[in-house]
């Protein structure tokens, strides 16, 4: 649940420009309301809380464009091929912008791996962030996407090809092989998915 400190004011004007339906706060603390997409914000005194299925839809419309995020990401397999999960979170200097973990039917944990990365990068890009710095606990990820290691496997060299499309929509980007437990909630989603399927 994103919390955007701002001059409410000025948020209000900027999402009545872009066509958002504003509407009263119902309550005394409440400045205003506003709903877009699958999100939907409160406006309380100095802050705007943004909240829904996808809070990105109001977010990127209130914050100043740009900015820099972590992207952790991770991916799930039992059995390898078998049932598969993933898990991304993105985290700026303010705490956790967004996370999801998700099953993703039948892969490889490579696959699974790959899928979480590119959700995760997805949802950075949406979020109207300009450079990303991605961490994951697959060295095999990490050493593919950077160009370190060969890709002979079909599906992922296309996996592969859609992670270098994503990463050209940022100014800068950065990605690096990090141990599992500074990965530790990425894996927590991934797993929680696979365990709640």
């Amino acid at each position: 649940m994103p919390v955007i400190e701002c001059d409410v004011d000025s948020a209000r004007e900027k999402l009545l420009a872009e066509g958002v339906e504003v509407s009263s706060g119902s309550s005394e603390h409440e400045e205003w309301r506003a709903e877009y997409g699958d999100a939907n914000a409160v406006a309380y005194e100095g802050k705007v809380v943004v909240q829904g299925a996808n809070p990105q839809d109001i977010e990127t419309l209130l914050r100043d464009e740009g900015g820099h995020a972590y992207v952790y990401f991770d991916g799930a397999s039992r059995g390898n091929p078998g049932p598969a999960s993933v898990g991304w979170v993105i985290v700026t200097s303010d705490g956790i912008v967004a996370e999801g973990g998700e099953t993703i039917g039948r892969a490889t944990n490579n696959q699974a791996e790959y899928e979480a990365l590119i959700r995760g990068l997805r949802t950075a890009r949406d979020y109207g962030f300009d450079s990303v710095e991605v961490k994951g606990d697959s060295q095999l990820i990490v050493k593919q996407v950077t160009g370190a290691w060969n890709t002979n496997d079909p599906e992922l060299r296309e996996h592969r090809v859609t992670v270098r499309e994503i990463l050209t929509d940022f100014d800068d980007w950065e990605l690096q092989h990090v141990p599992r437990e500074i990965n530790e909630r990425a894996d927590e989603l991934a797993n929680e998915a696979l365990d709640n399927a």
